[in-house]
């Protein structure tokens, strides 16, 4: 019982099924490391430790009655950007700190449905802006590998949690690689969808064109049985399209290696900035894709040099737009004893957000402001356009596009990248989101100083299951996404 934390989701759910143990004591023993490991990792902002208890033990009525789901019993840990009636839902923001949510994002119903147990709210980048998950009104989470590097951002509280085995899986959104950077970091396999495959009703929003929900965990087949509980239409999120979901635990080996045509960017692996330990790994994942069957093929992605800066006046526009509701008035922080409306707004905004995530609702106000908004905004969305059309073009004569997830591994806590820099550790991500393209972050090593490395693949549309299967056939290949952080084999 002191190794239950090491079993993957399908031992999970047969060891429930067969009552080798039960929910409860399941639930326990990941409460036991949450309270032993995390004070030194910090990725929870609230255990819900009693109701995590409540719903074991419903998971355990239905398991005995036998009409429970294949993931009913088992722990999971939501980043706090998903709504939870009646616990604290924050955002990672002064501003939402004093803020219970009156209901449950589609994806926590989907996930207490199918009788998942919420551990508890794990942390993350303010508003999910940001790299790093330094910036939380709640304090830096730690890398389970190195507690002085950062874990990613902005779902570095998921990727965290589950590196350190204080959950088997997470839930964490992405907007500009705030899935698969952390996964990168953590040594973990985390997607980030298509646009529109899991729904965003309950997910507080940053950047509504490109936020995206997804699955992380420790390997694709654990990603694909979570993916099977939160993917699907929504009638409550008019971004979610009315598309047959597949069942993606059934097609881990449904995609064929053999003959299977990999994109590699030229552009890509010039970048300035290209770890050389991040590039020896990755290509050394490609060359056993290759030795599996798969043809790699270079391609050209012309449009790299512009994902930056597109993504930067677009998420910050429709950022600025979002947050516009935290005024002070009906719900999260309010300013101490305001002089008037004005007063008010100005006082509650600027004592309620923190400083990233005030620098980008300024861009995205200047970008959207009269006399700039043709110019920079309008601009943008055209060449996003451009950038979705380089993608479609490589598609033609490739089956999926293969990349780093981040130019570097982990940074030190407290290393003050410029923002400059910061933005720019996000090349590899930012134009799957701009294109609304489904992509996947693989453990494929470490560098010299034992971080974990992480490869990208990028699908075509609504291809998870492929990109699933690939890297789970990797999966079966190798053993990256066994290791674990010393922390991780730490016993409560």
């Amino acid at each position: 019982m002191t190794d239950l934390h090491r079993l993957s989701i399908r031992e999970l759910s047969e060891g429930l099924k067969q009552a080798q143990f039960s929910s409860r004591e399941l639930t326990e023993h990941y409460l036991k490391r949450i309270a032993h490991i995390d004070p030194k990792v910090k990725s929870y902002v609230t255990v819900t430790a009693e109701q995590a208890l409540a719903e074991a033990d419903a998971a355990d009525a239905a398991l005995k009655a036998g009409h429970a789901h294949a993931l009913a019993g088992i722990p999971l840990a939501h980043k706090d950007i998903f709504c939870t009636q009646g616990i604290k839902t924050t955002a990672g923001s002064k501003m939402l700190d004093n803020f219970i949510s009156p209901y449950d994002a589609t994806v926590v119903a989907k996930a207490k449905a199918a009788g998942l147990v919420t551990l508890g709210k794990v942390n993350m980048d303010e508003f999910a802006m940001g790299s790093t998950s330094e910036n939380s009104y709640f304090g830096a989470t730690s890398n389970p590998w190195a507690l002085d590097r950062v874990p990613g951002g902005s779902s570095g509280g998921s990727a965290a949690a589950v590196a350190a085995d204080l959950a088997p899986i997470a839930t964490g959104t992405d907007t500009g690689g705030s899935i698969r950077q952390p996964a990168s970091f953590c040594g973990l396999t985390g997607l980030k969808p298509t646009y529109g495959r899991v729904s965003r009703f309950g997910m507080i929003a940053y950047a509504s064109s490109l936020d995206q929900g997804g699955p992380m965990a420790r390997s694709a087949a654990d990603c694909a049985y979570l993916m099977n509980v939160i993917a699907g239409h929504d009638s409550k999120d008019s971004t979610s399209v009315n598309k047959d979901v597949d069942d993606y635990v059934a097609k881990l080996n449904g995609t064929a290696v053999k003959g299977l045509r990999i994109g590699i960017p030229k552009q890509y692996f010039n970048v300035a900035g290209l770890d050389a330990d991040v590039k020896a790994r990755v290509e050394e994942s490609l060359k056993k894709l290759e030795e599996m069957g798969a043809i790699l093929v270079e391609i050209d992605l012309n449009m790299t040099e512009a994902y930056v800066p597109t993504y930067y006046l677009i998420a910050p526009a429709e950022a600025s737009s979002n947050l516009s509701r935290y005024d002070g008035v009906r719900y999260g922080y309010r300013c101490d004893n305001p002089k008037d409306i004005l007063d008010l707004y100005k006082r509650s905004r600027s004592e309620g957000f923190g400083a990233e995530v005030q620098r980008r609702i300024l861009i995205g106000t200047y970008a959207l402001s009269a006399g700039y908004y043709d110019a920079y905004y309008v601009k943008a969305q055209k060449v996003r356009r451009l950038i979705q059309q380089d993608f479609l073009k490589a598609f033609e004569n490739v089956d999926v596009i293969a990349a780093p997830s981040a130019p570097t591994t982990a940074y030190k806590i407290g290393a003050n990248l410029s923002p400059n820099e910061m933005y720019l550790g996000d090349i590899y991500t930012l134009a799957v989101n701009l294109a609304g393209l489904p992509a996947i972050n693989a453990p494929v090593g470490f560098d010299k100083d034992s971080l974990p490395v992480g490869l990208q693949l990028i699908g075509n549309y609504w291809s998870e299951s492929q990109l699933l299967s690939i890297v789970h056939q990797y999966q079966q290949n190798t053993d990256w996404h066994t290791k674990r952080a010393a922390i991780a084999e730490e016993n409560a």
